[in-house]
């Protein structure tokens, strides 16, 4: 097995302290063995679309969740959020916004596109970890979603 194949969870943020702690507090949860973190939302396009530095990864293995930042270089979350949600093969898969902004007109565009959570990242280290720690209970282990 490659590191791109089963993939449960793929992180994008390009913030490093933000994804270290968000790996952190996965692997708390015995949840990291299976994540993978890009930096940006063209990078995040390029592993879900198999381009790129990804080409060779096979396209019928999606992550079971999509943590996602909004604010990113490259391509913005909204960008990255609208196509994958407009892409028949993607769309089940579950999005989790995960962001400093707790702009409405943010929240708004992300339920508008089908984000299926929109967490504003609290600023206190435990509360975040926390959160992180939730997200990865609900949506790995709790939620059922369509299986391939």
């Amino acid at each position: 097995m490659n590191e791109h194949q089963q993939v449960e969870i793929l992180l994008v943020e390009d913030n490093p302290n933000d994804a270290a702690l968000t790996m952190r507090s996965l692997k708390q949860g015995n949840f990291l063995n299976k994540l993978y973190w890009v930096k940006d939302g063209q990078q995040a396009l390029d592993f879900l679309y198999c381009t790129g530095d990804y080409a060779a990864r096979d396209g019928d293995d999606h992550p079971k969740l999509i943590l996602l930042d909004l604010k990113m270089p490259k391509v913005d979350g909204i960008e990255v959020l609208q196509r994958i949600k407009s892409d028949e093969r993607l769309r089940v898969i579950p999005v989790v916004v995960m962001t400093s902004s707790n702009e409405q007109p943010d929240v708004t565009e992300s339920y508008r596109l089908g984000v299926n959570s929109y967490v504003v990242k609290p600023m206190e280290f435990g509360a975040f970890a926390e959160a992180v720690a939730k997200i990865g209970m609900y949506w790995i282990m709790v939620n059922r979603g369509p299986r391939p």
